[in-house]
């Protein structure tokens, strides 16, 4: 039987793996873990050890790997149809999913364009909104706004509206890149100030920019609520009441980023329901099919979808994906919402949070860890340290203690499927507490004995 290290042998002479120095797998800096099977919450490898899967396999996985109950799904239409070209021809998951999907919108997002990834999501929020404006007579409004930080994939399209220097610094002469506004990062705030007062404060750059480019920009793209991979920013929903408020009075629309965030892992199903407002464009994957299938889907209203309904083929929609609306990645989807459904997810999610976020108070309340903070079913901390591979020996301590986790910088994070149960909540807060004090015994002692001067939680 093959071992791990058969595995690995073979995974480094033949695979590219993605956001990664190869050379840090095979100097054993970041280890490749080969995994042959996951069930529930955890992940196995070929030799028998076994990984708590506490950030979701990259924020994908809600309800544990082998769910009965999404495969039953996916083997049903496997007998059905596989896949069939969307093209001109159409298929029951697809419609039913767009109906259930749009019926979570309140309707109006009438109409759902689908894709394989959330990258190519957002690449399709861009054109059509651009595409909207065009149609409409105003080709000159071809430019994005993204906030300071934003991180929305890695195409050349989706880079150039991101502000994440590490992912986008190679491209920079084959990107058109966007304008950045202020983000509302609740970690801003000054001494008497709240999450509240930097939201306005960031809404009011907003509006500087607006006011002198509205002219010329499309769109205003945003992660509701959190921002992902510059190191889980939180700020207070105001900040979305305000935006869409500006975008609608300087006629910009606006598009919210909700692969990550979306399908309860803010605390509500879509994030930007916290704000009580609706974007023009909803972009969703990830956990649309609960990390299952590749699918990715963009919502939009009735009124951008009629500009682009006309005689002339020029001013139709002219984008397509091979695997556009896979039935077998739809029929996932639809298990998926079947069970946000009949399970109560939302509130089993509210009750879990409080829990989990009582078992973290030891991280809480290290005295190494600045700016606790939680929305929803996230939780994220940063650390106080200068080693410049903190986020390297973290992992490796963390795996060593049977937990996936994988830091963002300094920032440790904890996105875990929906799931868990006490004993596997308890094992996941008292390993993190332990790796990161593993780690931190090779940093400076004198801050390891620093008194805690409170509590850091910020919700």
């Amino acid at each position: 039987m093959a071992t791990n290290m058969d595995w690995l042998n073979r995974s480094l002479k033949a695979v590219w793996h993605p956001c990664t120095q190869m050379k840090w797998h095979e100097d054993g800096a970041l280890p490749l873990a080969p995994i042959a099977r996951g069930q529930g919450a955890w992940l196995y490898d070929f030799d028998g050890r076994r990984y708590l899967d506490a950030i979701g396999s990259w924020w994908v996985n809600l309800f544990g790997h082998a769910n009965p109950r999404i495969n039953a799904a996916i083997r049903d239409q496997l007998d059905r149809l596989e896949h069939v070209i969307l093209a001109g021809f159409t298929h029951a998951p697809v419609v039913e999913l767009s109906e259930r999907l749009s019926a979570l919108t309140s309707g109006t997002l009438g109409h759902c364009f689908y894709a394989s990834d959330g990258s190519s999501a957002v690449e399709i929020a861009l054109k059509m909104s651009a595409h909207y404006w065009r149609n409409q007579g105003h080709p000159e409004k071809n430019r994005f706004l993204c906030l300071t930080g934003s991180y929305h994939g890695e195409t050349l399209g989706t880079l150039g509206v991101s502000d994440v220097e590490l992912y986008k610094e190679a491209y920079g002469p084959l990107m058109r890149h966007a304008i950045t506004v202020p983000s509302p990062d609740a970690r801003q705030a000054v001494e008497g100030e709240t999450a509240l007062d930097v939201a306005r404060r960031a809404a009011a750059g907003l509006e500087i920019v607006l006011a002198e480019h509205h002219t010329s920009v499309a769109a205003l793209i945003v992660e509701p609520l959190v921002q992902g991979a510059v190191g889980m920013v939180m700020y207070d929903p105001a900040y979305l009441r305000l935006a869409r408020a500006l975008c609608n009075r300087y006629q910009v629309h606006l598009i919210a980023d909700e692969i990550m965030v979306g399908f309860g892992r803010t605390g509500t199903l879509f994030a930007h329901e916290q704000a009580s407002i609706r974007p023009d464009f909803l972009c969703l994957s990830k956990g649309l099919t609960s990390g299952y299938l590749p699918l990715s889907v963009t919502l939009t209203t009735d009124a951008v979808y009629a500009a682009f309904y006309d005689d002339a083929v020029t001013r139709g929609f002219l984008h397509s994906h091979s695997f556009t609306g896979n039935p077998l990645a739809c029929r996932a989807a639809l298990a998926v919402l079947d069970i946000f459904t009949e399970d109560h997810i939302i509130d089993r999610n509210r009750s879990f949070a409080e829990r989990f976020t009582g078992m973290l108070a030891p991280l809480a309340h290290h005295p190494r860890v600045r700016h606790f903070r939680r929305r929803g079913m996230i939780w994220a901390l940063d650390i106080d340290t200068d080693l410049p591979d903190f986020r390297l020996r973290f992992y490796r301590e963390a795996l060593a203690r049977e937990v996936f986790l994988r830091p963002l910088g300094t920032t440790v994070y904890f996105m875990p499927p929906y799931i868990l149960d006490n004993d596997e909540t308890a094992l996941l807060a008292e390993r993190a507490v332990a790796a990161l004090n593993a780690v931190l015994e090779t940093d400076s002692p004198s801050l390891l004995e620093k008194e805690d001067s409170g509590s850091n939680v910020v919700k």
